[in-house]
C-alpha cells in the first residue's frame, strides 16, 4: 500500500457524503471512485464533495472492486446491503468501513467476523459514540470496577421517525431494504452504546412493539436480562410532534449512578445531590472515520468492532422475536 489511502465509497447518499467529506479532509486519503445506482444521489455528491465529479462512477459495486485500484471501502448503503457488500469487499483485500448496522441478522455477523479475522484487514463500524468524549467518559468508569457491577440501566431515544421515513416512504420504511424499522436504524445507535459502555452480554429479551402501520417497527419497548443478572428497559419512540431527537441513559450501579444528558454526564456518588462531570475531565472526540485510517495506518486500535456490532444484532432479533411471539426469548448466541 502507497502512503496515500485510496477509498472507494459504496453510497453516495446523504450520510454516505458526510463520510466522504471527513475522509477527504484527512491528509494522505484520497476517494478514487463512488458506486450508487441513483444518478440524483452521484449528482448531489457532485455539488456537495469537491472533486468528486471528475471520479469514475459505477451502479455496481462488484464493478468497481473488479477495475478500481483502491485500499479500503467505505460503505454506507440500505442496511440488507451491507452483508454482500462487506464480504466482497474483503474478498478484494480492502479494509471496510462500514455504516450501523452492520448487518441484519446474527448469522450474516459471524459470517463477517469470520471473514474480517481471515482477512488481516480493519474493519470498523460507524457507531460514532464510541469515539465521542461523554460515553467514553462513563465506559472508563464501568468498566474500571471502581463503581462496582451494574444493576440497572434505563435508556431513551424520542425522534419523529415516523414523519420522516414512514409517510415519506423512504428505505428505511420498506423492510426489503432496511431488515427493520427505528430499532435497526437510529434505535441501533442506543442500544450499541448501552451496551458498549457496560461491557455487558445480552441473555433474554422481553418486547412490545408497534409498526404504526407499517413494514416496519416505529415504537418499541424492550426489557433486557444481561449476563450476570443486570437489567435493562430499553424506549424507542419512533413518532414525536417536533423535529429533532431526544435521549438520555442512565447508569445505576453498585457504588454510584451514572446519566447522560445531552452532551453532559451526571454523576452521582455517596449522596443524592448529583455533580455535572466537567468537560476538561473527558477524553477527546474524534469521528470513526479518523480512527479506521488511523488503524490502516497502525496508529490506534478499532474502536468500534464487528464484534461490538455482533452484540447488537443479537439483542435487536431477540426483540423482534419476542414481539412476534408475545413471550421472552433468549439471545441467540
Amino acid at each position: 500500500m502507497s502512503d496515500t489511502i485510496r477509498i472507494g465509497a459504496i453510497g453516495s447518499g446523504g450520510n454516505a457524503r458526510s463520510h466522504m467529506r471527513r475522509l477527504v479532509a484527512i491528509d494522505g486519503v484520497e476517494l478514487v471512485a463512488i458506486t450508487d445506482p441513483s444518478q440524483q444521489a452521484l449528482k448531489d455528491a457532485f455539488k456537495q464533495v469537491e472533486g468528486t465529479s471528475e471520479l469514475p462512477t459505477f451502479d455496481d459495486h462488484s464493478n468497481m472492486l473488479d477495475e478500481v485500484e483502491m485500499d479500503a471501502v467505505m460503505i454506507s448503503t440500505p442496511h440488507t446491503l451491507h452483508f454482500e457488500q462487506i464480504m466482497d469487499s474483503f474478498d478484494a483485500g480492502l479494509h471496510v468501513l462500514c455504516e450501523k448496522p452492520m448487518v441484519c441478522t446474527t448469522d450474516h455477523a459471524r459470517e463477517v467476523i469470520k471473514r474480517w479475522k481471515e482477512s488481516g484487514k480493519q474493519m470498523c463500524v460507524s457507531y460514532q459514540r464510541h469515539t465521542t468524549a461523554a460515553f467514553r467518559y462513563c465506559r472508563e468508569k464501568i468498566v474500571s470496577g471502581e463503581m462496582g457491577d451494574v444493576l440497572f440501566v434505563n435508556s431513551l431515544q424520542s425522534q419523529a421517525w415516523y414523519q420522516a421515513q414512514v409517510l415519506k416512504s423512504t428505505w428505511r420504511s420498506k423492510m426489503k431494504l432496511s431488515g427493520g424499522g427505528q430499532l435497526n436504524d437510529s434505535g441501533s445507535h442506543l442500544v450499541d452504546i448501552v451496551l458498549w459502555m457496560t461491557d455487558l452480554q445480552p441473555d433474554e429479551v422481553f418486547a412490545y412493539q408497534d409498526r404504526m402501520g407499517s413494514e416496519v417497527d416505529v415504537l418499541s419497548a424492550i426489557d433486557v436480562k444481561f449476563d450476570g443478572g443486570a437489567l435493562c428497559t430499553f424506549s424507542i419512540v419512533g413518532y414525536q410532534s417536533w423535529k429533532g431527537m431526544f435521549e438520555e441513559t442512565t447508569i445505576w450501579l453498585e457504588k454510584g449512578q451514572l446519566a447522560i444528558r445531552g452532551d453532559s454526564v451526571w454523576e452521582w456518588e455517596d449522596e443524592a445531590a448529583y455533580r455535572v462531570v466537567p468537560p476538561g475531565a473527558y477524553a477527546r472526540t474524534w469521528s470513526p472515520d479518523h480512527n479506521f485510517i488511523a488503524a490502516i495506518r497502525g496508529e490506534e486500535k478499532i474502536q468500534s468492532t464487528p464484534e461490538d456490532a455482533l452484540k447488537v444484532i443479537q439483542l435487536s432479533e431477540a426483540a423482534w422475536a419476542s414481539a412476534e411471539s408475545g413471550r421472552p426469548e433468549k439471545v441467540k448466541r
